[in-house]
């Protein structure tokens, strides 16, 4: 998929950018690398640790479609990871959510089409099914965009797909930091929100593979969605710090007590492979043929779900246990 290709990461110097970089750098051949940011201290930092010799390094915008533009000159790839992020910040933050997450994403497909590359993938969340947070609001809308995109009059060259997964462990601003930070400082107590909140758990490896493996995958206009375990909040406190207090404080603004990666809504379109699901587009394309979304590009074959299905957080038939958590986490 990669070999002698260039690739752009928007979003290149948060957690997935550095991991994902990393990873085709020691397993895969690309001609060169292109990252994709906003910020100047972390690309220079990135620059001394992972060196420039196959990576270009672009300070941007995704909410400017010329830089974009230029960014993507002579791109075949385009890995679109740039997001704001943090729910109760969005809650506060409407209209920079608003700009960075839907007029963004559409100036990466404005961008990508006028420069000719040929496969794109944008990162999306669980919070994007059946969204109460701007946030997953402003993702659902942002993947409704790229699905849409294929059926853009020149596109016909430029293929667009999505991946959507859940909580990623360690990544910045999620709970097991939070939590290790609260542990580290000596607090009697670990906050939960709810004592029923669950969430889908997967590791910043584990989702840098998954997006790369539907590279190859994808025909257009698929959600991607991984087959991945939940976790109880609760037996994740009791996992890091066993012997500490769990303290309800209450949800957040915007937050859920479970999450969701296959609405029941989408149940008619939703295909189950043996490692993940395919929501497939709700709408049909008039630049190509009907896609035969059962059979992927690797010749991998799925069949729809039965009706009403949904794949939640909190319906999961895989939790992980205390051990396993620990495992996960890489925790004593």
């Amino acid at each position: 998929m990669t070999k002698n290709k260039r690739i752009l990461i928007t979003g290149g110097t948060g957690s997935f950018g550095q991991r994902i970089t990393r990873t085709i750098m020691k397993n895969y051949e690309a001609n060169n690398l292109v990252i994709f940011s906003r910020d100047e201290l972390k690309q220079f930092n990135m620059m001394e640790e992972l060196g420039s010799d196959n990576i270009e390094y672009i300070i941007g915008d995704v909410r400017d479609k010329d830089r974009l533009k230029i960014a993507m000159q002579g791109v075949d790839i385009v890995i679109h990871a740039a997001a704001l992020k943090q729910v109760p910040s969005t809650e506060y933050n409407p209209v920079e959510c608003i700009k960075t997450n839907i007029h963004g994403a559409e100036n990466v497909i404005a961008a990508s089409i006028q420069s000719g590359v040929k496969k794109v993938i944008a990162l999306s969340t669980d919070k994007a099914g059946n969204p109460i947070s701007l946030y997953g609001a402003s993702k659902l809308v942002s993947d409704k965009l790229f699905v849409s995109a294929n059926n853009f009059e020149k596109s016909d060259n430029t293929k667009f797909s999505v991946v959507r997964y859940g909580n990623v462990v360690g990544s910045r601003g999620s709970v097991v930091p939070f939590f290790q930070k609260l542990i580290d400082s000596g607090s009697d107590y670990l906050p939960i929100t709810d004592k029923e909140m669950t969430r889908f758990w997967i590791t910043l490896q584990q989702g840098v593979d998954f997006v790369l493996k539907n590279f190859d995958r994808m025909k257009g206009g698929e959600i991607f969605i991984p087959k991945i375990p939940s976790a109880k909040i609760t037996d994740l406190a009791i996992a890091m710090a066993p012997n500490l207090v769990q303290k309800i404080i209450g949800i957040r603004p915007g937050e859920k007590i479970h999450e969701t990666l296959c609405p029941s809504e989408n149940s008619s379109q939703t295909l189950e492979f043996s490692d993940h699901y395919v929501i497939c587009p709700s709408i049909k394309f008039n630049n190509f043929d009907e896609k035969n979304y059962k059979l992927n590009e690797l010749n991998e074959s799925g069949k729809y779900v039965k009706d009403g299905f949904e794949y939640s957080s909190g319906l999961n038939p895989h939790f992980l246990t205390i051990e396993e958590l620990k495992n996960y986490n890489n925790l004593p």
